[in-house]
């Protein structure tokens, strides 16, 4: 894990990795593969975190034409 990564990016990476979540995810397909964290999170985090967000917030996803997002750094490696 990077030393700037959140424990929540962590656990939606780890959750990747693990096939419990798609490549393009929705908050609710996170709420159901990483369990335990504020309800707000799940629905705030994704777009706070997209790459071209507008509070200049470390960016971790993609954010698609559909809605759903994938993450950055899964993407570019494979």
């Amino acid at each position: 894990m990077l030393p700037f990564m959140s424990r929540f990016v962590e656990d939606i990476r780890q959750a990747r990795v693990q096939g419990r979540l798609p490549d393009r995810f929705r908050s609710a397909n996170i709420r159901r593969a990483c369990p335990g964290w504020a309800e707000h999170t799940y629905g705030v985090f994704l777009p706070k975190h997209r790459i071209g967000n507008p509070g200049g917030y470390t960016p971790y996803f993609e954010q698609h034409d559909d809605g759903s997002y994938s993450l950055i750094e899964l993407k570019r490696h494979k």
